[in-house]
């Protein structure tokens, strides 16, 4: 497999011709409802065959197959890479083997469509995370219509877990998790609560995201974790959690975050690795490489790396432009961006940066707007840091989405574990 960019003049027959790969395949591995393309557009190319083009080197085919030049030179004895010619045929070879746990965010709708989406993605899934259960002062919880949520993700050879959260009507609230977490009582109520909703639903572990904690609140919310771990563990339950980046102690917002202790306690740690640039922010990257580089180490200088899932999200977001700081931008899915870039006939830009896709659109309004957004150039630069850096595994918010090339690079680049 490789990544082939759109150039312009191109259209999908004649990048079929050109490397051999059939139409169909190229639109069904992309995604791809119709049949125009963009420049800049990045093609998933299902091939383990790669023709040579005018002007391609071994490096340049080895870095559009995500693998090393050495790696194509082996693969290839009879060709001397000094003497490519068009139309030669070079075989691409198969990364090493790298198995790799995934956890998904999953989010309940008590539909048929929870089950047929969790059929689909469970090949590629190693947890399920159902989202979401929220807590009350009290301790008490919410409800959740997930029991055939929870049978399918079994039957599927897939672990389900049970995602906890501060959500309120208007939001997370570190307020709930204050009041809650800093008084005993209701403190032990809601480790009581949610042990037995694991228990007697029949997942294998939890999930606890906790967004926005106060920083005064670091302490206390590693003293929860550190409780509710050893009632779970007891009973042979997993206890992980969902994080916030952070690249150093020195950000205020994220101080109620102490990643050593965290990680001394949970089986493994999300790390939301993304959001630089959000719903309220002003327009640019939503996963910046550098970033996200920045937080797995800090990550790794305070926990095993057999703890680490890096996430990444299936979304992006449209800013109106000029950009105004009292206009929120809009949600999009890393697939509809790709579609409405395709029915607007706007060129994807992408930075090598940030290595994050961007592109400018007007909308029938005559509104300026740029979107950023994750594609499968950007996603694959994040599975090599997972690579890179040996970590227990990656995962995304969230499968509802839909990200078609997904399960594509996902096989590209990892063996999935499989623990049942």
């Amino acid at each position: 497999m490789f990544v082939y960019t759109v150039k312009p003049g191109d259209s999908l027959y004649s990048i079929s011709q050109r490397y051999g790969v059939p139409v169909n395949m190229i639109r069904l591995v992309n995604g791809l409802d119709e049949t125009n393309v963009v420049p800049g557009q990045a093609l998933l190319m299902n091939t383990n065959n790669y023709i040579v083009q005018p002007g391609d080197s071994f490096y340049s085919i080895a870095q559009m197959a995500y693998v090393s030049t050495d790696m194509l030179i082996a693969a290839n004895p009879n060709l001397n890479p000094t003497l490519l010619q068009p139309g030669m045929r070079i075989v691409l070879p198969e990364l090493p083997d790298y198995i790799a746990s995934t956890f998904n965010y999953f989010y309940v709708t008590g539909t048929p469509i929870d089950q047929a989406l969790i059929n689909d993605f469970a090949p590629y899934t190693t947890y399920y995370s159902s989202f979401e259960y929220h807590f009350y002062t009290d301790g008490s919880l919410s409800q959740l219509d997930d029991s055939e949520v929870i049978e399918t993700a079994w039957n599927r050879k897939s672990v389900p877990l049970v995602t906890i959260t501060n959500l309120t009507e208007t939001g997370f609230s570190p307020e709930f998790t204050s009041e809650t977490l800093n008084n005993p009582s209701t403190r032990q109520n809601l480790i009581n609560n949610i042990y037995s909703l694991a228990i007697t639903k029949g997942y294998a572990g939890v999930n606890i995201d906790f967004e926005g904690n106060f920083s005064k609140d670091r302490d206390i919310f590693s003293t929860f974790l550190s409780e509710l771990g050893e009632r779970l563990h007891a009973a042979g339950l997993l206890l992980t959690i969902a994080v916030p980046p952070k690249t150093s102690e020195d950000i205020p917002w994220l101080l109620g975050y102490d990643y050593g202790a965290i990680g001394a306690v949970v089986d493994f740690m999300f790390i939301m690795a993304y959001d630089w640039h959000h719903m309220a922010s002003e327009p640019g990257p939503v996963a910046p490489i550098n970033e996200v580089r920045n937080t797995i180490e800090f990550a790794l200088e305070r926990m095993d790396r057999s703890k680490v899932i890096l996430g990444v999200p299936l979304y992006g977001y449209s800013w109106a432009l000029p950009y105004n700081p009292g206009v929120l931008s809009k949600a999009i899915s890393n697939q509809n961006a790709v579609n409405l870039a395709m029915s607007q006939d706007s060129p994807i830009h992408y930075s090598e940066e940030y290595e994050s896709p961007y592109f400018y659109y007007v909308d029938e309004r005559g509104q300026n707007h740029v979107v950023w957004f994750e594609d499968g150039r950007s996603i694959a630069e994040k599975f090599l840091l997972v690579r890179e850096y040996q970590l227990f595994g990656t995962g995304a918010w969230q499968i509802g989405l839909g990200f078609p090339q997904g399960p594509w690079l996902l096989t590209k680049f990892f063996n999935i574990r499989k623990i049942i």
